[in-house]
């Protein structure tokens, strides 16, 4: 961190635009932060999904490269977005979909963070259980509810407390204590394939045609290409501390590979271990092999919860404050771990989480698609990468930009509606009708990002730079009425 960066935490109390005085030069900063957020529990575990639904594990990892790659991607556009606005991603929403209209995915937002939350913490809690087990600290046979509820609580509020000191105290947090944690994940990746065993060359259910291809789509919509949709709107939190000095080519990499680097080693590492011992929990038996290295993974497993969660709680504190709650952002942060300290302690009593995670996953996927593809049209080609940042503060009444953008409303839901169209989620109501006929393959997050954004061209096929020039673009409503 540089000596600018003392500046930040006063600055972040209330929502405001970054100043380049405030800013940081420190772009590895950007690495960890994203690294550390991925470094989570749920990504091994995912990254045995594909094992589970038949695939070979090659088939599983090459849907993980691609779709990571491809998704991290696009993830860094919007990471450049966030440097070079100073606003976070709900903020530059107003530009999209008008001052009030932004109200909607704005909330949208708000809830996801808090389900996070509450789906980041709980995930741990039986891997948690279990390695206190290892380590002889408790009967790991026994229901251990209350345990489970006091972690949770713990965790909660460590949690909290990172995510109050703001994006110093998250960085400075992530920074240090996610190298150990990837030497912890070298640890544990040396002795599961050296010791535990892997069988490279598994095959898989030898699943052919519309199965393989069904099955390679949830994967791709779990931990592929949607899982980094789902980090798009998140990413202009943090990267507006970066300084405009910054090179856009150094930026978009530096965060990329904290995406892509350790989504793809956890997933490949849950894959491996789901081949090798078909039918296994990947996470369970990740914990209950290790014997003496229960303690280090223990701490990688606690890691994970913290470094999420203080970012998700940090991004519902400013993205509230988009919603023009008048509170600063400690309260606001108070607020959230609150709810999703109660969230979690509900997920407690109820034994299948597998699907509540995956259907989770694709909805979110889902909504911040036809979020993105709207907002990149927007930025890219309607306002050329020129945004009026202060307009975007002034309130709803004075009027400074349009209250709501009719077209980009259209475009989101066309984009939702494609998306449910072609999902297949893990319940019922998130089942489409195209993605049943096609035999459960899930494009919902392609769909709804495509045609959000195609959509909302047409409908602006002649419009020119908006908020960039609100005055003009005022003076020229009055002119046509």
């Amino acid at each position: 961190m540089t000596l600018q960066d003392s500046h930040i935490t006063p600055t972040e109390e209330r929502l405001q635009e970054i100043p380049d005085a405030s800013r940081t030069t420190n772009v590895s900063g950007q690495f960890w932060i994203w690294a550390a957020v991925n470094l989570a529990p749920v990504n091994w575990i995912l990254g045995g999904l594909g094992i589970a639904l038949g695939l070979g594990l090659w088939d599983a990892f090459l849907v993980l490269a691609v779709g990571n790659v491809l998704g991290a991607g696009i993830f860094g556009v919007f990471v450049l977005i966030g440097q070079r606005t100073g606003v976070t991603a709900m903020v530059l929403s107003r530009a999209v979909f008008g001052r009030a209209g932004a109200y909607l995915p704005t909330a949208v937002h708000a809830t996801v963070t808090i389900g996070w939350c509450a789906i980041n913490t709980w995930v741990v809690l039986d891997l948690l259980v279990t390695l206190f087990g290892e380590v002889g600290f408790i009967d790991p046979s026994a229901e251990n509810t209350a345990l489970r509820i006091a972690i949770a609580a713990v965790l909660m509020a460590l949690q909290l407390w990172i995510a109050l000191g703001g994006f110093k105290v998250i960085s400075i947090f992530e920074r240090w204590t996610t190298p150990p944690t990837l030497a912890v994940l070298l640890l544990m990746t040396v002795t599961a394939w050296g010791f535990i065993g892997v069988d490279w060359s598994y095959s898989g259910a030898g699943l052919e045609g519309a199965a393989r291809i069904s099955a390679m789509s949830a994967v791709m919509t779990a931990i592929g290409f949607g899982w980094g949709v789902t980090f798009y709107a998140y990413a202009a939190d943090y990267s507006r501390f970066v300084a405009r000095t910054v090179p856009s080519k150094r930026l978009y990499f530096t965060a990329i590979m904290g995406q892509i680097i350790p989504v793809l080693w956890l997933g490949l590492l849950g894959a491996t271990l789901a081949a090798s011992h078909p039918g296994s929990d990947p996470g369970m038996l990740i914990v209950e092999n290790y014997g003496v290295l229960a303690i280090p993974v223990l701490l990688l497993v606690i890691h994970g919860p913290l470094a999420k969660n203080s970012f998700n709680i940090y991004s519902f504190s400013v993205t509230a404050q988009a919603l023009d709650i008048k509170l600063g952002r400690r309260a606001l942060s108070i607020i959230a771990a609150s709810v999703a300290m109660v969230i979690a302690t509900l997920f407690v009593f109820f034994s299948e989480y597998a699907s509540t995670i995956t259907t989770w996953l694709s909805a979110a996927a889902v909504w911040v698609a036809a979020w993105a593809g709207t907002t990149l049209v927007y930025y890219f080609r309607i306002a050329r990468g020129r945004v009026d940042t202060k307009a975007l503060f002034v309130p709803v009444r004075h009027g400074a930009t349009r209250s709501i953008d009719f077209t980009a409303f259209v475009s989101f839901f066309a984009g939702l509606v494609s998306g449910w169209l072609l999902m297949y989620g893990g319940l019922p109501a998130f089942k489409g009708p195209i993605a049943e006929a096609l035999g459960g393959v899930d494009l919902s997050w392609l769909a709804s990002g495509v045609v959000s954004a195609l959509t909302y061209y047409i409908l602006n096929i002649r419009s020119s730079t908006r908020v960039s020039a609100p005055d003009e673009d005022l003076k020229e409503q009055r002119r046509n009425r």
